[in-house]
């Protein structure tokens, strides 16, 4: 069997996401807009299969064959008619659980492969002697020879999402590395054109020259008679001695379907915002147009307070390896009245609160453009995975100039982030009932000062096309070396582009930091209804649970390549060591033996020296994030973060050593079973499912009544097309035979 890294384990915890009463609560015009924004993001978050991995597509379509043929249930009576037990078939359940709800093979949260957890000649069996392959013989053959290897393949390379030698991507060509990642961002930054809806591909002319061709996510194709401003950018280019070509057309079948169901929502849209940023979504996915989408999150930012909302698009870049790329990404959801309310009135503070981050007021932005912030029950949350909250829209020049919305996912927050007492780990005894009863309120502190103060707050000095700097270089004093400013962003560059492969983990990082700051400030835990001993408990689980997720961290650490996986864990880590390194005994990590005599560990920190010792520690560390944010600084940024996100054996802590302890009893994350929404006649009808692995699986039979089958041979046909840019040199020379 698979090391347990590389599995997802039959016990693992599934919880289905309750909209019930906050989809009842709206009206009949009001769900036909949630039903068609679902039916959109459910269709684009499809393309995320082709944003993982090459085999990604052919398993979600083989697994989606055979569930379609035959229910959980009686594919059960045959698995075990075929010598299956009932241990291994719970494995392929949950196996195939995992890749619906990842969109993929490989975790969203860790960027990790993960396998069945039975023997291959097994499942083999099941699937050559199902009745999808009664049904389609050729097909589920061919999808089987396709994947099946590639399915169970934990060769180095393809244990981890990467890039060159580091591991598998689909955003760029197998033979990419971080080279010419480098260089096709310098193309498109002096074209003026965003990587987040793009993948590189890299080939070999006759003369042994590279050519890439950067590719655009889009309906039309590259020779649409259509005029837009993308369409002037589709040709070919020399940059630097190397041949670029421009063409759009990515994901093209798929976006034709989430274009379709964005025009359907229109006709049920509750005001003009709604309907322009709509039809700016359509041009976008339409045309490729990033700057369309820029348009329609414009009008997205000024649609205040909606009973129904929704944002789609190619959105995070955490799993791009160069940090450029969006994943797509789609959400619906029902505003929840109680706990909105408390977040308006923290963004009324917010203005206030901004003050008290330790950076001078020049490092701010000019003016706090007030953001919605509402916490949301989830209708859909289409794409690899879903957050606790979002801080949305990622454009840098919006986020300056227009503002940003912040959501708390509140049902995702109630059933995701909890755990059982008994399953507790790296705590001391009389920590855990606190943490247990604490953690859920601490976590809804956290998140609102994390997305709203923290990815809302800060200025970034730039200088414009035309010369104009947003900021006075003559008397603006860089606080950590008492001189003018040297550093800037020139017209094109943004933090994802200059700060690339750290720009992801470094921003969560200065927003987990201004949430723990700032949650020691009573008015804000007084905004939440905490007051006297519970409001200290509020801060002492909050800052408990970071130190502990720091070293729940390791798991996401790779020595072999000493890299970070996971942007979120690699910036809570970061924080246990800036906490460490403060001294004074406010924080410790000792390694220990536990009662069933294996080796485990505790975290231990010291209540009494929160504000004398953490908190100045965490104000020196966060000033200087922000000042090398600000100014645009590289070179300083990744020497500060990346000097604390080294992880080595050095004593007293030894982490790689405690990495082994931390892999020894990780515990997976929680599987999300979501609803689907079905339109019977003019009525919007919710479909829920049990908290299983098969009632996940029933949920995905389900997704696409009217064209699955089309669907996944739309998939397996645009995998297929794009195939040979990750096939070895071998490989490609015996395809060519």
């Amino acid at each position: 069997m698979a090391d347990t890294q590389y599995i997802l384990p039959n016990d693992i915890g599934v919880s289905t996401l309750d909209c019930r009463e906050a989809f009842r609560l709206l009206s009949p015009t009001e769900r036909l807009y949630a039903h068609h924004l679902s039916r959109a993001a459910w269709y684009g978050g499809l393309t995320v299969l082709l944003q993982t991995s090459p085999e990604a597509p052919y398993i979600y379509a083989l697994l989606s064959r055979l569930f379609r043929a035959q229910d959980p249930d009686q594919l059960r009576q045959h698995a075990l008619a075929e010598g299956l037990t009932e241990e291994e078939y719970q494995a392929f359940l949950v196996y195939a659980a995992g890749v619906y709800s990842n969109m993929g093979n490989y975790k969203s949260f860790g960027d990790t492969k993960f396998v069945p957890n039975l023997p291959k000649e097994k499942l083999e069996r099941v699937i050559l002697g199902s009745e999808a392959m009664q049904q389609y013989p050729e097909e589920i053959r061919a999808l089987w020879q396709t994947c099946g290897e590639l399915m169970f393949s934990l060769e180095p390379r393809l244990r981890h999402l990467g890039l060159g030698k580091e591991g598998i991507t689909t955003y760029f060509s197998g033979d990419c590395t971080m080279e010419d990642a480098k260089l096709a961002q310098d193309f498109l930054d002096s074209q003026n054109l965003s990587a987040y809806n793009t993948r590189l591909f890299k080939e070999v002319d006759q003369e042994g020259k590279p050519c890439y061709e950067v590719r655009l996510a889009s309906v039309l194709s590259a020779d649409t008679a259509s005029v837009s401003e993308v369409t002037s950018k589709l040709k070919s280019y020399e940059f630097q001695g190397n041949h670029f070509r421009v063409t759009r057309g990515d994901y093209a079948p798929i976006l034709q379907k989430v274009v379709e169901h964005l025009e359907k929502a229109k006709a049920y849209a509750a005001n003009s915002h709604q309907e322009q940023m709509l039809a700016q979504y359509v041009e976008s996915f339409t045309q490729g147009s990033i700057e369309a989408h820029k348009r329609g999150s414009r009008f997205w930012i000024q649609d205040k307070g909606p009973i129904v909302e929704s944002y789609i698009g190619f959105i995070e870049s955490y799993r791009d390896p160069f940090g450029s790329r969006g994943e797509f990404e789609g959400f619906v959801a029902m505003v929840n009245k109680a706990m909105s309310a408390k977040f308006e009135r923290l963004v009324a503070s917010a203005e206030q609160l901004l003050k008290e981050l330790p950076w001078p007021p020049a490092f701010e932005k000019d003016k706090f453009l007030t953001p919605d912030f509402t916490s949301l029950d989830v209708l859909t949350f289409a794409g690899s995975g879903i957050p606790a909250g979002i801080n949305i829209p990622n454009y840098d020049d919006l986020r300056q100039t227009e503002g940003f919305k912040n959501v708390s996912l509140g049902n995702v927050l109630a059933v995701a982030y909890t755990t059982q007492r008994e399953k507790l780990t790296f705590l001391e005894e009389e920590d855990k009932d606190l943490y247990t009863r604490w953690k859920g309120p601490s976590f809804d502190v956290q998140v609102g000062l994390h997305e709203l103060l923290g990815h809302g707050s800060g200025k970034l000095f730039a200088q414009d096309e035309k010369g104009v700097f947003n900021f006075d270089p003559e008397t603006v004093i860089n606080p950590e070396t008492g001189e003018q400013i040297r550093s800037w962003y020139r017209s094109g560059e943004t933090w994802d582009s200059k700060f690339s492969t750290i720009a992801s983990s470094y921003e969560e990082c200065r927003a987990e930091s201004v949430g723990l700051y700032l949650c020691l400030n009573p008015q804000v835990l007084e905004i939440f209804g905490f007051e006297g001993a519970d409001a200290e408990d509020v801060i002492y689980v909050n800052w408990l649970n970071m130190v502990r997720a720091g070293l729940l961290a390791l798991e996401f650490y790779t020595p072999e390549a000493s890299n970070w996986r996971q942007a979120h864990m690699q910036a809570r880590f970061v924080i246990l060591r800036v906490l460490l390194e403060a001294g004074e005994g406010l924080v410790t990590v000792t390694p220990t033996t536990g009662s069933d005599g294996r080796p485990d560990a505790r975290v231990r920190l010291d209540r009494n020296k929160i504000r004398s010792v953490g908190r100045p520690a965490l104000e020196r560390f966060l000033r200087r994030l922000q000042v090398m944010k600000s100014t645009g600084d590289v070179a300083g940024g990744r020497a500060l973060y990346e000097g604390y996100a080294a992880v080595t054996d050095t004593p007293p802590e030894c982490f790689l050593t405690l990495r082994d302890t931390v892999l020894l009893r990780k515990e997976s994350r929680k599987l999300i079973v979501q609803p689907n929404t079905r339109l019977e006649g003019s009525e919007v009808q919710l479909l829920e499912y049990e908290a299983s692995a098969a009632g996940l699986i029933r949920s995905f039979s389900e997704r696409f009544p009217e064209d699955g089958p089309e669907l996944e041979v739309v998939l397996t046909q645009l995998a297929t097309a794009d195939a040979r840019f990750w096939k070895s040199p071998r490989e490609a020379q015996s395809g060519q035979a």
